[in-house]
């Protein structure tokens, strides 16, 4: 007899109350919630049954900045991953470009590994997940910052800010695959869609070199619908590498292989997107600016929500708005002009707190441990959230919305030029599926398996998800 739904079941009712007793006590000024134990809605189980997948399967994400939106991809019973669901984004920082170091407002770049000691269920940003910047690769170059999250209130220094909303139903779908015995998923962070089109329009960019690594990977997933392997040598990713050696961030690749199958479907995909890239730069597409000065991003859909009359002379939204994927709350600001010596940070900066507009799921306040926090970890001081930091006074900013090839040696892939968009995918190969290993009584802390970047291992979090519900897999 199966016993983990009922045992979930008691250690979540348990949990609520214990908030709700210690919610009357303001122990250490905490007001504790369950919103991190929301059940996934009934319309969207009903959409992961009609893909013909299973609520605890795996799940991948992918983030893009130019068109602010973030895709949600689960596993489906044939082994492949499907598209699940598309979020726009409500709020992301800084150029186009990876993070460099601490205090810049960029949003990370690049691939990261999510294990459940990466979730923050006590996050004063409603919800949030960690993306583990730095990851092997950003450390390897000499990138700093911390803290770089996925989270809600819709304010971004440096993160992906979603709705409240929004943010509830992404980390229950995590929450879902770490229950169903997913050890670890992948973000894929990319400044744009990476097709023919998109990088002729960013040709002229100084991080083109980055980002048609980034395109390999890219690449990788489009034709397997699978989570790329991803390796950093020589300071660089390296996608589907199969060898006995070992790979170290700094040294020099190893003797590797890819999948035949792979390698087929991935240079024909390449050699197809370098012909249109070539096509539209010789039709002379016009490219944009490399530097715009404007600090990030907001989707169309949440922008056309807002009215003039709600924004003041500094950008930022005074009144009620209302958005129809997610609330916003009542004081954000908008992306804009930055002043020159506007100050940057790596933390997502607390907007005031105010009234939101339409429903809300839960409170989106939460403080520190006290004793509720002891209840799921191992003891000693711990921080509240990833993304606390102090307030700090931002000038004023008119308003003004932002509109691989692989290879069987250690030698350097060849860059190519971008694909097409995931509709687009003739070449596709179907790998036969591989066993999902189960990790019925994993310890709490997992170790990285066999898809996972090697080397990567980001800090854990003391009050993230993993200390608190580990022992619920």
């Amino acid at each position: 007899m199966n016993y983990r739904p009922l045992l979930r079941s008691l250690a979540a009712s348990a949990v609520f109350a214990a908030a709700l007793a210690l919610a009357g006590c303001e122990t250490d000024g905490t007001t504790p919630s369950a919103r991190s134990l929301q059940p996934i809605s009934s319309a969207m189980l009903a959409e992961i049954e009609k893909k013909n997948m299973a609520k605890e399967s795996p799940i991948l994400v992918r983030l893009f900045k130019e068109e602010a939106e973030l895709e949600v991809w689960k596993e489906d019973k044939n082994g492949q991953y499907a598209l699940l669901k598309a979020y726009p984004i409500c709020r992301w920082s800084g150029e186009l470009g990876p993070k460099i170091k601490a205090g810049d407002r960029q949003a990370p770049e690049g691939f990261y590994t999510i294990t459940p000691g990466l979730m923050n269920p006590n996050s004063n940003y409603y919800l949030a997940i960690n993306t583990g910047f730095p990851n092997t690769y950003d450390r390897a170059n000499g990138r700093t910052g911390s803290f770089l999250m996925i989270h809600g209130n819709c304010s971004s220094a440096g993160c992906y800010a979603m709705t409240d909303e929004q943010i509830a139903e992404i980390y229950a779908l995590a929450r879902e695959s770490f229950f169903g015995g997913q050890r670890a998923f992948q973000i894929q962070a990319y400044p744009f869609r990476m097709t023919p089109l998109n990088m002729a329009r960013h040709r002229n960019s100084p991080h083109m070199a980055f980002w048609k690594m980034l395109k390999e990977g890219y690449d990788h997933f489009e034709v397997s619908r699978r989570e790329p392997k991803v390796d950093v040598c020589e300071k660089r990713y390296v996608f589907g590498a199969e060898t006995n050696g070992r790979f170290t961030p700094v040294g020099k690749c190893p003797e590797y292989q890819v999948n035949e199958d792979l390698m087929a479907a991935v240079t024909e995909k390449q050699q197809r997107d370098d012909k249109q890239f070539t096509e539209l730069v010789n039709r002379g597409t016009a490219t944009v600016a490399v530097k715009t000065g404007s600090d990030g991003g907001m989707h169309p859909t949440f922008l056309s929500a807002i009215q003039p009359y709600n924004v003041d002379s500094d950008g930022v939204v005074r009144a009620r708005v209302a958005a129809g994927p997610g609330t916003i709350p009542a004081n954000i600001r908008l992306p804009s002009e930055r002043a020159p010596d506007q100050p940057t940070g790596s933390l997502a900066i607390a907007e005031p707190s105010v009234p939101r507009a339409g429903i809300q799921v839960a409170s989106a306040d939460s403080g520190s441990g006290g004793w509720f926090r002891s209840l799921f970890s191992s003891g000693g001081s711990q921080s509240s959230t990833a993304e606390k930091t102090s307030p700090t006074a931002q000038p004023k900013a008119k308003a003004k919305p932002a509109s691989a090839k692989p290879t069987q040696t250690a030698s350097r892939a060849k860059q190519q030029a971008e694909p097409q968009h995931a509709s687009a995918n003739p070449g596709a190969i179907q790998p036969k599926p591989q066993p999902k290993v189960q990790e019925a009584n994993a310890s709490p802390t997992p170790t990285p398996s066999g898809n996972l970047m090697s080397g990567a291992q980001p800090t854990v979090p003391t009050g993230g998800f993993e200390n608190r519900f580990g022992a619920w897999r």
